[in-house]
């Protein structure tokens, strides 16, 4: 039996439900049985994962922003969740220079609000607060970022998550006593790929839209390497995570990555080129020297063994089956959108038959 059977009829409340991770970790759940309580924003997009795949259906679908804490303190005190996945936020680099102030007050003050809104609980909850793999004062050494690496970074948006860990860490250990009812752990992920992402300036998605039009993707910053990985992979660490909460009070307060190997960065440029290996008609143009856009990190690797040695939690796919899988879903996407569903369940499934392929105790 899985370990995530333990969510089976739990109360989860998912902060920014109807996003790119936010949508796959509700069906997931949905899937699992459990009683899926989301709070995000207006979703107005007509492609959404979440509202193509009809992902309301069974679940309760608050809708308001994060920084209302009046709101959300009522939802979390009504509700009495027995685990928080908060992954609401402004999560795309480019933005945060567009708006820094929204992207300062949703990440670092959206996360004070779903810190402070656990502190009224009076009962056990376990709580998985996201941040980024961007978190951590990024200077592109060729080796990965441990979680006792510095935090921080030039532009708003990852300087507003490493802000985030540092609130994290100072309510934990100020109002979260670790004999007490609430335990919280933060996740660092990113360079998340799969279907259901429509991002504006995210490769993949840029990719999609435009060659599913016969258009021209511009590349803007080619040769940068990221550690990509299927959506699916960190979800299931966020889901190890939380179930090693429960069991482990030693776990109350600890930070882990989740990523790939560290053989698994790979360019944009290749990203593309994988992509492009699984769709009829493509093109693309390196505007990088043409286009001077903000400041973006070129290498970022994380360490990840932390959570192979106290989670027994690691990546299952390898980077042709991540774009395999990825292309996949936005290929039944634009054939028929009445697929959705049924490929992202099953998308599911396949990826716990690799994990359990793979020996991972969370997948048997």
């Amino acid at each position: 039996m899985s370990a995530f059977n333990s969510f089976k009829g739990a109360k989860i409340l998912i902060t920014g439900h109807t996003g790119f991770k936010g949508a796959w970790l509700t069906a997931w759940l949905k899937k699992i049985g459990a009683k899926v309580i989301g709070v995000s924003l207006k979703d107005l997009s007509e492609l959404s994962h979440f509202n193509v795949a009809h992902m309301n259906v069974g679940i309760k679908d608050y809708r308001l922003d994060i920084r209302d804490q009046n709101a959300l303190n009522e939802i979390v005190v009504n509700e009495k969740p027995d685990f928080v996945f908060h992954l609401a936020a402004q999560a795309l680099v480019r933005s945060s220079y567009d708006d820094p102030l929204e992207t300062w007050t949703t990440n670092v003050l959206g996360t004070l609000n779903i810190l402070e809104s656990l502190r009224l609980l009076d009962k056990i909850c376990h709580a998985v607060i996201i941040t980024s793999d961007k978190c951590y004062d990024n200077v592109e050494w060729v080796w990965g970022y441990k979680e006792t690496d510095a935090l921080g970074g030039p532009d708003p948006y990852s300087a507003s998550k490493g802000a985030a860990e540092l609130a994290i860490r100072s309510h934990i250990k100020s109002f979260f006593p670790n004999d007490g009812k609430v335990r919280i752990a933060s996740a660092r992920a990113g360079n998340v790929i799969g279907g259901g992402d429509w991002s504006q300036d995210r490769i993949i998605p840029d990719c999609v839209k435009a060659w599913s039009k016969n258009k021209l993707v511009k590349l803007r910053n080619p040769y940068a390497t990221r550690p990509w990985q299927h959506v699916l992979e960190p979800l299931s660490g966020y889901l190890r995570l939380a179930i090693s909460l429960a069991n482990e009070p030693s776990m109350h307060g600890e930070s882990f990555n989740f990523g790939p190997p560290a053989k698994q960065n790979q360019s944009v440029l290749e990203l593309v080129e994988a992509m492009a290996c699984h769709w009829d008609q493509v093109k693309w143009k390196d505007v990088s020297k043409l286009e001077k856009g903000p400041y973006e990190s070129g290498l970022l690797k994380l360490n990840c063994d932390k959570a192979l040695a106290l989670l027994n939690w690691s990546a299952v796919m390898d980077f042709e089956d991540t774009v395999k899988m990825t292309a996949k879903w936005y290929s039944d996407f634009y054939t028929d959108q009445s697929m959705v569903i049924e490929t992202t369940n099953a998308q599911i499934d396949e990826y716990i038959t690799l994990a359990k392929l793979e020996g991972l105790d969370w997948a048997k």
